[in-house]
């Protein structure tokens, strides 16, 4: 087949080679000699070296890895068995660069407690987004958000803070943040008319303080069943019968 082979579907080659233009910046003419490459040719593109990525995207990448590796030493040891030593290993990075990113244990420890958070609104804000607002799926995300192992290990944190004066302050702006997160999505899933009343700042608290107490309770006892009650029992009494 004009004594070379397909790479991939008609026309791929071409567009690998010179993308949508000729060298000349002209439109490419699109010929067999184009159409067809010889297998040196295939071979040479597909050992191509994938886009040199920058020294920002490297740096993210290496603080995104410090924080998946702090949250994972906190769900699996505590916080007491937290070391930036386990982290920097868990990370596979070198000590130099865990301080490039963070200056403190109590700086690492409430950015990634803040990265949590932020990635399970996210995830509530994507599921609520679209078409009109559902009361009970978005009280079941927020739950779902606010319970289990990485909740919890972010609420070990909060003990922990008070006696350590470090992990205090820089846990502070970092919940003052995700508060104000939780009070915007908390609108989103109850509607402009619930947002709007007076109390709506009080109704947000409330419930953030019972999934808090729910959660720590759990560590003790598990009662789904006692869960889903003092939860409904919420509701009616600060939403009412409200669709």
């Amino acid at each position: 087949m004009h004594g070379g082979t397909s790479c991939e579907t008609r026309g791929t080659a071409a567009n690998q080679v010179y993308g949508k233009h000729g060298r000349d910046d002209r439109p490419v003419t699109y010929s067999p000699s184009r159409l067809y490459m010889t297998d040196q040719a295939c071979r040479t593109l597909a050992d191509m070296p994938a886009p040199r990525r920058t020294q920002q995207q490297r740096r993210e990448e290496t603080r995104l890895r410090l924080l998946d590796a702090t949250i994972g030493c906190l769900v699996e040891y505590g916080f007491a068995g937290t070391t930036t030593q386990r982290v920097q290993e868990r990370a596979g990075v070198s000590r130099g660069a865990l301080l490039h990113h963070f200056a403190s244990k109590a700086d690492l420890l409430a950015a990634a407690t803040h990265h949590v958070a932020e990635l399970r609104l996210a995830h509530i804000r994507t599921e609520t987004e679209d078409g009109p607002h559902d009361r009970e799926k978005g009280l079941s995300l927020l739950r779902t958000a606010m319970s289990g192992p990485h909740f919890l290990a972010g609420l070990e944190l909060w003990l922990a803070a008070r006696t350590d004066p470090d992990l205090r302050a820089a846990l502070l702006p970092a919940e003052r943040d995700v508060g104000a997160a939780q009070r915007a999505v908390m609108a989103d899933i109850f509607g402009p008319e619930t947002a709007a009343r007076e109390d709506f700042a009080l109704l947000c608290e409330s419930l953030l303080v019972l999934h808090r107490g729910l959660a720590l309770t759990s560590v003790l006892r598990e009662d789904p069943a006692f869960d889903d009650a003092l939860l409904r029992l919420w509701t009616e009494r600060f939403l009412g019968a409200q669709p």
